[in-house]
C-alpha cells in the first residue's frame, strides 16, 4: 500500500497554495476567484526523507447547477475514498461555512486519518479565532499560513507519523524486483497478467474500470523471478460510478510507488493519449524504470512502416525523454509478451547498476574538458570529479568550482553523453553539480 495525501475543502480556502507549498512547485493555479481548480494536480512531497503523493482537489460544492462543480464533488469523494490521509483545509477569515460542515460529515464517515488545517493564520489575532473549528468534531487543529509557510513544518511532522509503510507479506518477495502494469482503463492490463501467469487471476471484461484493488503476484518462469504489481477485483455494476480517468491515475500512483519498473500499457487502437502522457510523467517523476507496451497490435492494419510511424508518434509526445524502450504486443495472442518481460528485466538491471568511479571519470572527464560549460561573466567552470551516489535511482554528482552557473541546457548535454556511454535505456537518471 502506498501513501496518498488528499487536500480537500470548499472553494477558495487555499488548497492549491498549500499543494504548491508541500510539493515545492507551482503546478496548481492560484487565484482569488473560487473554483479555479477543476482538474486534479498530483505531486510528491519529501519531508525529512519520507515521501508521499499529494493530490490537490477542486473545492467541494453541493447543490450547484454548474456541471464542473458536479464533477469536482465526485472527484473529492473519490479522493477521500482512495487517500491514506486527508488534509481538510478551512479558512480562519471566513469562519465555519455550511460547505465545511458538509465536508466534515463526509470525513467523519470515511474513518480516515484527518488533519483539520486552519489556513490564513497570519497573526496572533487570527490564531485566537481558530477554536471555533473544534465544533467540526474532527479533533486536533493545525494553524498554518500556506502563503508564507508558517506552521506547515509542524503539520508535516504529524502527517509523516501516520504514513503506512508499503506492505508485502512475503519477506522473500520484499527483496525481489517489482514490475507494475499501469495504464488507462481497458487497455488490457489484466489480460497481460493472466497471459503471463497462465491463469485467469483477474476478471477481464470490455467494461472500462473492471479492475480495482492492487495485488502482488510472484512470477517464476523462464529463469525470471520478480513480483508483478497489478490492480484486480470487481465491484458490483451498481456501485461503479467513479470518474474512471481519475480512478486510473489514483491506482497508477499506488502501483508506481510500490514498483521498480513500470510497464505502461497503451491501446494501439486509441494511440498514445494525454492520460498516457500523464501516467508516463508520474513514473518518470518517481524515478522508476519505464517500458511502454503497445497492446492490441494484432488488431491494427499494418504496412512495413506502421511500427516506425507509431513509435515516432509516441517519442514526440514523451519528449525530451527519448531513451525509453517500446514493445508492440498482444496480450490475447501472447505476441511478444516474453519480449516485454525481458525488456523490463533489462531496464531493472540498468536501474540498479553501479558504475565504478574510475570508469566514470576516465570516460566523462575528457568529454567535459573538450565541451566545458559556457563561461559566466568571464568565469570559467571546470568539472573536476564525478561519482555515483548510493541512491535507488541512478544519481550522479559532478563536482566543479562554480556549480551555481551551470544552466539546464548543459545538464541535458551531460545526460545525453552519459546515455551515449552507459546503458540507461528506460531509466531516468539524476545529475547534480556540486561545489568541489
Amino acid at each position: 500500500m502506498s501513501n496518498i495525501v488528499a487536500i480537500v475543502g470548499r472553494p477558495n480556502v487555499g488548497k492549491s497554495t498549500l499543494f504548491n507549498r508541500l510539493t515545492g512547485s507551482r503546478h496548481a493555479i492560484v487565484d482569488e476567484v473560487s473554483g479555479v481548480t477543476r482538474d486534479r494536480h498530483y505531486g510528491v512531497c519529501d519531508w525529512n526523507g519520507k515521501e508521499f503523493s499529494v493530490i490537490d482537489t477542486g473545492g467541494y460544492v453541493i447543490g450547484s447547477d454548474d456541471v464542473f462543480e458536479a464533477e469536482i464533488r465526485k472527484q473529492v469523494e473519490l479522493a477521500i475514498n482512495e487517500a491514506t490521509i486527508i488534509i481538510f483545509v478551512v479558512d480562519v477569515v471566513d469562519g465555519i461555512h455550511d460547505y465545511d460542515q458538509i465536508v466534515a460529515q463526509l470525513l467523519r464517515k470515511s474513518k480516515k486519518k484527518v488533519f483539520v488545517v486552519v489556513n490564513k493564520v497570519d497573526n496572533s489575532e487570527r490564531y485566537n479565532m481558530i477554536s471555533e473549528f473544534y465544533s467540526l468534531g474532527l479533533g486536533e487543529l493545525y494553524a498554518i499560513s500556506s502563503a508564507s509557510g508558517a506552521g506547515t513544518g509542524d503539520l508535516l511532522d504529524e502527517v509523516v507519523k501516520h504514513l503506512n509503510p508499503d506492505i508485502i507479506l512475503d519477506k522473500e518477495e520484499e527483496r525481489l524486483p517489482k514490475f507494475a502494469i499501469i495504464g488507462r482503463p481497458n487497455v488490457g492490463k489484466s489480460s497481460l497478467l493472466n497471459a503471463l501467469i497462465g491463469e485467469d487471476r483477474n476478471i477481464v471484461t470490455s467494461i472500462a474500470g473492471t479492475t480495482r484493488d492492487t495485488i502482488h503476484k510472484r512470477y517464476q518462469s523462464f529463469g525470471h523471478d520478480f513480483v508483478l504489481v497489478d490492480t484486480a477485483g470487481v465491484r458490483k455494476k451498481g456501485k461503479v460510478h467513479e470518474d474512471l480517468e481519475f480512478y486510473s491515475v489514483m491506482r497508477s500512483i499506488r502501483a508506481i510507488e510500490s514498483s521498480d519498473v513500470c510497464l505502461l500499457m497503451i491501446d494501439a487502437q486509441e494511440g498514445f493519449e494525454s492520460q498516457d502522457v500523464n501516467i508516463f510523467h508520474l513514473a518518470e517523476r518517481n524515478h522508476k524504470g519505464i517500458v511502454i507496451l503497445v497492446n492490441k497490435w494484432d488488431l491494427i492494419e499494418k504496412d512495413n512502416q506502421s511500427t516506425k510511424v507509431f513509435e515516432q508518434q509516441i517519442r514526440e509526445k514523451i519528449a525530451p525523454s527519448k531513451d525509453v524502450p517500446i514493445v508492440f504486443i498482444s496480450a490475447i495472442t501472447k505476441q511478444r509478451i516474453l519480449k516485454a518481460l525481458e525488456t523490463a528485466v533489462e531496464v531493472h538491471q540498468n536501474r540498479i547498476q553501479k558504475i565504478a568511479t574510475r570508469k566514470l571519470n576516465d570516460i566523462m572527464l575528457p568529454i567535459l574538458e573538450n565541451n566545458p560549460p559556457p563561461s559566466f561573466k568571464g568565469k570559467f567552470i571546470k568539472v573536476k570529479f564525478i561519482t555515483q551516489l548510493p541512491t535507488h535511482a541512478p544519481t550522479f554528482a559532478f563536482y566543479c568550482n562554480l556549480p551555481q552557473y551551470i544552466k539546464e541546457p548543459y545538464k541535458r548535454f551531460v545526460e545525453n553523453k552519459m546515455r551515449e556511454n552507459f546503458n540507461f535505456n528506460g531509466v531516468p537518471i539524476l545529475i547534480f553539480f556540486r561545489q568541489k
